[in-house]
Order: structure tokens, then C-alpha cells, then sequence
């Protein structure tokens, strides 16, 4: 009994740790996708990720989906006169041999109206699409996490 509970225990761990991070696609990394938990009744969440490009052309994220939310929208936050900002963007551009961090407080993806409330510890797709590289789905990882640190 005990040597089936640390199996179980074992084998829930390897799967938590093998749950992909980096994301090929093409030239493209699509690296550790993830979210912030949402409480009950909120319409909108957010999805963080970075973009690396080690291709000679640029590229762009033109578009995004889930079956989490009715659409989803990129937004840039900007500080101007001590106010925070968001403005809509209609493409988050790729540039050639570089990285764009889609993070807290900058380019964001906003998840808007939720079907359900995003829940710590779960996992949600996400399917990109980008000019050249085409689409791919990814795992959002819907993570407690108040600061940028880990991602």
C-alpha cells in the first residue's frame, strides 16, 4: 500500500515537471506560457509569455485564441504622467534574432470574457498565430505568481 502511494506520488511529479515550457515553431521559441488565476465572476484574465526568434526575418504574433475566453485582445501598458495606460495593438512584431517578453506591465495578452475563472494549478490552451511561422497550441500555466522572477 504505501510503495503504490509513492508510485502515485512519483508518477503525479513527473508529469507536473514534464509539462512542456519552450514551445518550437519553425525559428520561433514560444517559452513558459502562463496566467494568473481568476476569482469567480471576473470577465477578463491575461496570459504572459516570451517570443524568441532566432531566424533572419522578422516575424509577428498576429492573432490568438482560446477556448477559455471569447476572444482575445494585445494590449500595451505604458506609464505617462504617473498614469498607467493600456492601449490596444493589432500585431506584437518578432524582430529577427530577438526576444519580446509578453509581461506584466508591457505588451499583455487579455483573455476577455471568461467562460469559467482561471484556477491555480491548471493548464488551458492557447493557439498563436504568427505571420510566418503559422499557429501552434500552447499550455498556459495558470500560476499564483505576483512578480515576473520565474518568467
Amino acid at each position: 500500500m504505501l510503495r503504490r502511494l509513492f508510485l502515485l506520488l512519483v508518477a503525479a511529479t513527473c508529469a507536473v515537471a514534464t509539462t512542456p515550457q519552450l514551445y518550437p515553431l519553425g525559428e520561433l521559441i514560444i517559452g513558459k506560457p502562463w496566467s494568473r488565476p481568476t476569482a469567480a465572476g471576473m470577465p477578463m484574465g491575461v496570459a504572459y509569455l516570451t517570443i524568441t526568434n532566432n531566424g533572419s526575418a522578422p516575424d509577428a504574433l498576429i492573432a490568438a485564441s482560446t477556448p477559455a475566453a471569447a476572444r482575445v485582445e494585445f494590449h500595451q501598458t505604458t506609464i505617462s504622467g504617473g498614469m498607467a495606460r493600456m492601449r490596444p495593438v493589432t500585431e506584437i512584431a518578432i524582430p529577427a534574432r530577438g526576444t519580446v517578453t509578453i509581461e506584466p506591465g508591457g505588451i499583455h495578452l487579455m483573455l476577455v470574457d471568461l467562460g469559467s475563472p482561471l484556477e491555480a494549478g491548471k493548464l488551458v490552451p492557447l493557439v498563436l498565430e504568427f505571420r510566418k511561422a503559422g499557429r501552434i497550441t500552447v499550455q498556459l500555466s495558470i500560476e499564483a505568481q505576483t512578480t515576473t522572477g520565474s518568467h
